[in-house]
């Protein structure tokens, strides 16, 4: 199933892109979504311990499961003065 993947600020950078189509099997989690695009940028691993999720516009667990056509954010801590 495909699911759409939205990056922002650094993991943009890193990706080269900010929105990624994504093919992930059924049953897939956001955790699982995350392996894959790391796979594909190995550059992002680093940042995995720090990296916020969101599904569909709202805050998730790296357990959630996701489903056809979500759209899975990662989002970078938020920092600044």
């Amino acid at each position: 199933m495909r699911v759409r993947v939205r990056l922002f600020a650094r993991l943009r950078e890193i990706a080269g892109s900010d929105e990624l189509p994504l093919d992930v099997p059924e049953g897939a989690t956001v955790e699982d979504v995350w392996e894959r695009l790391a796979a594909a940028h190995p550059s992002l691993a680093a940042h995995r311990r720090s990296v916020s999720a969101a599904l569909n516009a709202e805050f998730a667990r790296m357990h959630t499961r996701v489903g056809a056509g979500d759209e899975v954010a990662f989002l970078p801590p938020v920092s600044g003065g």
